[in-house]
């Protein structure tokens, strides 16, 4: 798929969360198969668990990091250093495009976490309201260009 980006709005658009479009559109270039990538990434939705803290979208980009490093895990410490690197940057490139944050609360106007375990319903209200469509589609589009 070239259009990874597009993937990840799809996948948003039929109901999964933000964490999941975003890794899900990547998993293909790890060998990673749909089923597995949904697995990996549903709990990080919401800002991990609907509790509102790390973007679920921006948790995909630092997993999809993880899995282009190249750098030999034989050496941990060096490995970390290289990634952790690597997720600064993208920290950095998500709050331009998003507002100035990667706290799922701040990017909703939230001042805390959701009452409720229970996912809300994608209805035309959720997505009028919601910037998460767009913030996924900005969190793929910056793994495509870093992957490049």
């Amino acid at each position: 798929m070239e259009n990874r980006s597009e993937k990840a709005v799809e996948l948003f658009n039929k109901g999964y969360n933000c964490s999941q479009a975003v890794f899900c559109a990547f998993a293909d270039k790890f060998d990673i198969d749909e089923e597995t990538a949904l697995r990996i990434s549903i709990g990080f939705g919401g800002g991990f668990g609907r509790l509102r803290e790390v973007c679920g979208a921006f948790s995909a980009c630092t997993m999809i990091a993880g899995l282009a490093n190249k750098n030999n895990l034989g050496d941990a410490d060096e490995a970390k250093k290289e990634v952790y690197k690597e997720i600064r940057f993208l920290k950095e490139e998500f709050e331009k495009r998003n507002g100035g944050s990667f706290i799922c609360r701040n990017l909703l106007g939230l001042s805390g976490p959701s009452e409720s375990h229970v996912p809300e319903a994608r209805t035309e209200h959720y997505k009028k309201t919601r910037p998460c469509e767009e913030i996924v589609r900005e969190a793929a589009l910056i793994m495509e260009e870093y992957l490049k």
